[in-house]
């Protein structure tokens, strides 16, 4: 079971008022009944009406279940009783199992099992009808590129004096098409268009890169089986074909103890995407670990900058493997010393060259830093060291914050590069990781 403290608990709330009601129920005086053993947590708390509330924790999720009104999962009560026991487990004196929590851990455990079986006794799939619609689905690719094709040839011979006057509906209409093709990683991409021409001064370069980058896919289509296998697996995957994890986790993986090293989150209308960057204390090897979540369910809160964990890793398939999946863990999270493997800028980016160089649709790549110092230039954050300077994003809020932790002395920085600016995700004080 993972190390859980107060942050990664409130990392759990489905928003941030859930997480300030967790927080005021964290307090015995809250409680009539608590208790617990190694498997759940339970208590009653005593609300507005004239029977307390039942809550209850699975701690082999965790799963929360509670007896209130709420809609929002984890609700204030379970997260309450959460923070509570990580404060003050002590408090937790009944061993005694009520029957309500029984019930509920063994209703659990049954749906675990029946869905297990399920699993065993589901009918193989049918080969010919597997063949069949994976043709359907290249089929449709194939049109769908080749009207991508054309539409990236009339952008270009209208000019992109054009592109520039074009409304937001000029985009999504085309977006939209290639989401009916089946290719919803060319569909983000050509929607991210709309926005370009609204970035400043150098918009026609970076416009003319992204038209560059789609038709590089749609040549690349088109001669697809005679690429190299993992060459291959980078074009379905910018296309948006997706890999199953079931059949990843029949691969052998790559066990190590891994370091987190920083962890973002951004949000796509009601989607949260959490991405999770690590690296191999042995291998050396950056791995990627994506979450998603739908509106208010919880992302994984056991990964945190700053935490060292044993695990076996396997790789999505490509010619730079940097996605992965948990295969198995074998303990839980601890604290993490120093940045592994920290380099100069100039070594980073010719890293990221020799990436791009072999995949060139790479979006983001992880930049460990080695005693870079933020610097304000004018409206701009940028991080320098003795080789290089970076520029960080325009928008970028955080860059005080990252001064004055650093208080104008070199820091190791851990962030994304997209290839023009970085992101800083993480910085290293004496042996302390600081999420930014």
């Amino acid at each position: 079971m993972p190390t859980w403290t107060a942050e990664t608990i409130l990392a759990l709330a489905p928003d941030a008022s859930s997480a300030k009601s967790g927080k005021e129920l964290g307090t015995a005086r809250k409680w009539v009944l608590l208790g617990a053993n190694d498997a759940a947590l339970w208590g009653e708390c005593q609300g507005s009406g004239s029977n307390p509330y039942q809550t209850q924790i699975d701690l082999s999720g965790p799963a929360f279940k509670c007896s209130c009104p709420s809609r929002k999962f984890p609700c204030k009560h379970g997260l309450g009783l959460f923070l509570l026991f990580e404060s003050n487990a002590a408090l937790f004196t009944q061993k005694d199992v009520p029957d309500w929590v029984t019930k509920w851990l063994d209703s659990r455990a049954e749906r675990t099992e029946k869905k297990a079986q399920a699993v065993e006794t589901k009918a193989a799939p049918d080969p010919v009808a597997q063949a069949k619609r994976a043709a359907q689905r290249e089929d449709k690719v194939t049109a769908g590129l080749d009207e991508l094709q054309r539409w990236l040839g009339d952008l270009l011979r209208n000019g992109l004096a054009e592109a520039q006057t074009k409304p937001y509906k000029f985009w999504d209409s085309m977006a939209a098409r290639l989401i009916d093709s089946q290719t919803p990683g060319l569909a983000r991409m050509v929607g991210s268009l709309a926005g370009i021409p609204a970035t400043g001064a150098g918009w026609q370069e970076r416009m003319l890169e992204s038209l560059s980058i789609l038709h590089l896919v749609t040549q690349a289509w088109t001669r697809i089986e005679s690429l190299p296998a993992d060459v291959q697996a980078d074009v379905r995957s910018v296309i948006g074909f997706t890999v199953g994890q079931a059949e990843l986790l029949e691969q052998s993986g790559i066990a190590d103890q891994w370091q987190v090293l920083g962890v973002s989150l951004e949000e796509d209308d009601r989607l949260r995407v959490q991405r999770s960057w690590l690296i191999g204390r042995a291998s050396g090897k950056p791995a990627l670990i994506l979450d998603f979540a739908h509106a208010s369910q919880p992302l994984d809160a056991t990964l945190r900058a700053g935490m060292d964990l044993n695990a076996e890793l396997v790789y999505f398939p490509g010619t730079v493997p940097l996605r992965a999946v948990a295969k198995s863990r074998e303990s839980a999270p601890s604290e993490m010393s120093a940045a592994h493997s920290a380099v100069d800028i100039q070594s980073a980016s010719a890293s990221y060259r020799s990436a791009v160089a072999l995949n060139p649709w790479i979006e983001r790549y992880p930049f460990i830093l080695n005693s870079v110092v933020p610097v304000l230039s004018g409206e701009r954050w940028y991080v320098q060291d003795s080789s290089a300077l970076l520029p960080l994003p325009a928008n970028y809020t955080s860059g005080w914050k990252l001064a004055s932790i650093s208080g104008g002395h070199p820091v190791d920085l851990f962030g994304e590069w997209d290839g023009r600016t970085f992101r800083p995700l993480t910085v290293w004080t004496d042996t302390k990781a600081l999420p930014l």
